[in-house]
């Protein structure tokens, strides 16, 4: 008989369906592939990596071209020291033409734009933290449902060798029937138990059908056009230290991410501190003006020409605005540090108690690994005796029942163990596949 923990694949075929093999690396690539959390992250990162440059940052010379022209009908009633220049006529047309070409460059603003620039640089790279840490969760997440399949898979297989021992107590009853040494009751009961163990199986077929559509909800697949079968194993990583973790949990993207907006929120208070200065700006460009009249003084009159210039603004007053800009700002900013010391406190503190729950499921599973075993022999020692005729089918019951209890908490154990390494791997953003 193959040991429950040694079976490498699992015993589900959806009946008259061709199915998918489906393996954990397809599946956490499927949901990284289709996953919306993580587009929308991608798209945040996107628009970072846009809004991260000089341009936006206002450090950049800017270039812009007007033109207007009017065209106007006047009545002009004009009189002169010499009569025969007087001028009266209705109707008279005239155009008024502007254009300009204009450039302008910041010379100085309080060193904002740096600051803004800088502002720019943190929130990409924030973007890409927040990236990368919605991918560690998303691999969790598969990685957790993943092996819950595995796990109802393993209920299965034990459900599967309780039916072969109650077929076979129902055989022995039945041939001792024949020769008379066996009475309804006893064939009754088996069959009874027989019929139990049978509906357990179809609800556990149930169990993992749900937990496949779970599965295949979490990577984005249709679950009717999509029927899959997987072939797993539960296999814990024994190596993990406390220490290790703790010391990697400042590696975190979301940990990191929230130190950035620390910075974030300092350089926007320098940019706040940026708009109490003066500002500087150096313009220069081109200007055309053009002036005709059917009649009156100035029938044409055109300039043009190259200009050059300083634009200095100094701000003097406005309302205290930028002080109390200044003082918001700097109030975020004690805030994000707070967030992030609470967020750090949260992590060590999820780290210590997983990390307490890992190391107490593995002392568990070593005695319950003994266990198993021991109620596998167990099992097979009591139908051996039932077969002879030294055990009764109650003996043969508790047999089976005992394996089945057994069987489960050896399952639970190790998938407990396994989430916990998950966790584990995920805060310490050491999580792979």
């Amino acid at each position: 008989m193959k040991k429950l923990f040694l079976v490498l694949f699992c015993t589900i075929a959806l009946k008259g369906i061709s199915q998918q093999r489906l393996t954990l690396t397809d599946a956490i690539n499927q949901a990284l592939k289709n996953s919306y959390d993580i587009q929308l992250a991608q798209n945040s990162l996107d628009i970072s990596v846009i809004n991260n440059s000089a341009g936006v940052a206002g450090g950049l010379p800017t270039v812009t071209a007007g033109a207007n022209d009017n065209e106007t009908i006047t009545s002009i009633n004009q009189k002169f020291p010499d009569p025969a220049r007087d001028t009266k006529r209705s109707n008279v047309g005239s155009n008024n033409l502007t254009a300009n070409i204009t450039g302008s460059i910041l010379l100085y603003n309080g060193l904002r734009v740096q600051a803004t620039r800088e502002r720019l640089d943190q929130l990409e790279k924030q973007n890409q933290q927040l990236l990368a840490s919605q991918v560690q969760n998303t691999i969790a997440a598969v990685m957790a449902k993943y092996f819950d399949v595995v796990r109802q898979q393993y209920f299965l297989q034990a459900l599967d060798r309780t039916i072969e021992v109650s077929k076979q107590k129902l055989s022995i009853l039945e041939v001792r029937k024949e020769v008379g040494v066996a009475n309804n009751a006893d064939i009754f009961q088996a069959q009874l138990d027989l019929n139990a163990n049978l509906q357990a199986k179809q609800t556990q077929f149930l169990a993992i059908d749900l937990a496949k559509t779970d599965l295949l909800n979490l990577i984005f697949l249709k679950p009717a056009d999509q029927p899959i079968t997987i072939k797993d194993t539960i296999i814990i990583d024994k190596s993990l230290r406390l220490d290790s973790v703790r010391a990697q949990l400042s590696e975190n993207p979301l940990v990191v991410a929230q130190q950035q907006q620390i910075h974030i929120n300092e350089l926007l208070q320098k940019e706040a501190k940026a708009a109490s200065y003066p500002t500087l700006r150096a313009t220069t460009g081109f200007n055309l003006s053009s002036q005709s009249s059917a009649a009156g003084f100035i029938l044409l009159n055109q300039s043009y020409g190259p200009f050059i210039g300083l634009n200095l603004q100094i701000p003097i007053y406005n309302g205290s605005i930028v002080k109390k800009q200044q003082q918001v700002a700097g109030i975020n900013t004690r805030s994000a540090k707070t967030i992030y010391d609470n967020l750090l406190l949260d992590y060590e503190t999820g780290a210590v108690k997983t990390y307490q729950a890992y190391t107490n499921t593995l002392e568990q599973l070593k005695t319950e690994r003994e266990n198993f075993k021991l109620s596998q022999q167990l099992l097979d020692l009591i139908t051996q005796k039932f077969e002879l005729g030294n055990a009764t089918i109650i003996d043969v019951k508790q047999a089976q029942q005992s394996f089945e209890n057994t069987s489960y908490r050896l399952i639970n154990l190790s998938y407990t163990a396994k989430l916990a390494e998950i966790e584990l791997k995920r805060l310490s953003s050491k999580l792979s596949f």
